[in-house]
């Protein structure tokens, strides 16, 4: 495929595999197993598997390999391995490159399952050492000649904090450390992580790159020798790997993905603008809002304060839910960076395990709401939100 052509032309194009028969579609290759012509043509594939010699769904498959081509050449990455589900892209990120008396550097502002993965790994014999992932001198002074890798969010579930990522990697890599970012709320569209040194990224594929709240994925892109090394290793012998009809959808949601995205960050800006100053609110917190401690960074990172919105209330729980109660476009679920508006309470759903002290120490009050926008009309959500602004 051309190295030459635009985001949106690869979305569309991109790894496209195409069978005898032509198809126009990207063709969903529902098998488990593939047939061999022979006895010695079966040894030969498991010695040495070419890009397109296939062995069993768990260690690859054609549809499955199109979406990792596809979005390895949107990330800008040498390659790509497509999991069952963000969750297990992180795991498996993280799992396959640190053994008993390695060390961790992570932000401790991410999503709960996320700080979980590293709990487990920690009764593994991995060191994790937690740091405000927004202070460059934290990250220094954690580094130790054990630390292997340092992972964060480059946007912080949910409370959309923005991490330097030039800077963290500058840190790590002068320690011999890799850098891991899970850039779910950047999303590939605003992406710049391996421009800005990151050598591996994450994403939940269910989040923004479906769009469709259709099917879970997750994928992990960087290095060929990391991806088919250890990386793939490990996936495939632990079964986390994507299914090829969740591949094929991926791939049906990629088409439109820049469309998408930037509807929604428009409609999070046109939103952030509106509730900001809103008496019924602490604050309202977006990347795109100059008053955001981070806003100059986002701005140079991504080019966009993104598709996420909190609004932090200042009555609490009680006026949260009065909140999302009373709203009539935006859903209350759990899920982001669906076609359609979504509004969390992450104190009581995504980050509930948490104790109340931890959700404090990243700044997840009883009155904040996380929410991701949809595609839906902007002056239809604005309006939507200040009315239950109101309500509440």
């Amino acid at each position: 495929m051309s190295k030459d052509w635009k985001t949106r032309t690869k979305l569309v194009h991109e790894g496209i595999r195409r069978s005898q028969y032509g198809e126009m579609a990207e063709a969903l290759f529902l098998t488990q197993g593939f047939v061999y012509p022979s006895a010695e043509a079966a040894e030969a594939r498991f010695l040495s598997s070419g890009d397109d010699e296939f062995i069993y769904a768990r260690y690859g498959n054609p549809t499955t390999r199109m979406f990792e081509d596809r979005i390895a050449a949107i990330e800008g990455t040498e390659d790509a391995f497509a999991c069952a589900s963000g969750m297990a892209a992180i795991n498996g990120a993280l799992t396959c490159l640190v053994k008993a008396g390695d060390h961790i550097v992570a932000a401790r502002q991410m999503f709960g399952s996320c700080l979980h993965v590293l709990k487990v790994l920690q009764g593994f014999g991995v060191g994790v050492t937690l740091v405000d992932g927004t202070k460059l001198d934290e990250w220094r002074a954690a580094m130790t000649p054990a630390t292997k890798v340092c992972f964060f969010e480059s946007v912080s579930n949910p409370g959309l904090e923005v991490v330097d990522i030039k800077g963290v990697s500058e840190i790590a890599h002068a320690n011999g450390a890799v850098v891991v970012v899970d850039n779910v709320f950047s999303s590939p569209i605003f992406s710049n992580a391996v421009e800005l040194g990151a050598d591996i990224i994450a994403y939940s594929t269910t989040k923004h790159i479906d769009g469709g709240g259709r099917a879970l994925g997750g994928v992990v892109c960087g290095t060929k020798e990391y991806i088919r090394g250890p990386l793939e290793t490990y996936v495939k012998h632990t079964g986390g790997a994507m299914s090829p009809f969740h591949a094929w959808i991926m791939l049906s949601g990629m088409q439109t993905l820049d469309l998408r995205v930037r509807a929604q960050a428009t409609n999070a800006a046109m939103v952030a603008s509106a509730a900001a100053g809103h008496e019924k609110l602490a604050r309202a917190i977006y990347p795109g809002l100059v008053d955001h401690p981070q806003h100059t960074l986002a701005m140079e990172q991504m080019g966009s304060g993104g598709t996420m919105v909190c609004v932090d209330l200042k009555g609490g729980k009680a006026a949260a839910f009065r909140f999302l109660n009373a709203l009539k476009v935006i859903s209350i679920s759990n899920n982001l960076g669906d076609a359609k508006s979504i509004a969390t309470h992450p104190a009581t759903t995504t980050h509930k395990n948490l104790s109340e002290e931890e959700r404090a120490l990243i700044n997840i009050t009883p009155g904040m709401v996380r929410i991701s926008m949809g595609i839906e009309d902007g002056s239809d959500l604005v309006a939507d939100v200040l009315q239950a602004l109101d309500a509440a």
